[in-house]
């Protein structure tokens, strides 16, 4: 068996290998068929698990980095998974169907009243739009 040493005092301080995150990648596969919501956090097969997975999140965090998304992308989801047309969000918003457009393509960018505006109306958290 291949033994995996990392040294984790800070997840984000850990240098890990290809070949350590493909092992962690491996051993996660096999590892969850043994762990079930109503396995015990002390069980060692939890506790690998809950290891190797920070080894496979330090290492993604690094080499695979996910962009926030932008604010058009933000609304424009938004008015997708609600089943809403951009003319519907303008109307409820008491602004053009043009302006809605330009928050969607990053022409231009919502007042704060706007904004909170969107966010209650489609469901956005205000911190994903302030880009937190």
């Amino acid at each position: 068996m291949t033994k995996l040493i990392v040294q984790p005092s800070n997840s984000d301080d850990m240098e890990i290998s290809k070949q350590q995150y493909e092992y962690a990648l491996n051993r996660i596969e096999e590892l969850l068929p043994l762990v079930t919501d109503e396995t015990p956090a002390s069980d060692k097969n939890a506790i690998e698990l809950t290891i190797v997975s920070d080894v496979v999140e330090a290492y993604e965090k690094i080499h695979y980095p996910i962009a926030k998304p932008t604010i058009g992308e933000l609304i424009s989801l938004s008015i997708e998974e609600k089943g809403m047309t951009q003319k519907q969000l303008a109307k409820e918003l008491g602004v053009s169907p043009s302006r809605v457009s330009d928050y969607i393509s990053g022409r231009a960018e919502p007042t704060l009243r706007i904004a909170r505006a969107i966010c209650l109306i489609l469901g956005i958290a205000p911190a994903a739009m302030l880009g937190m």
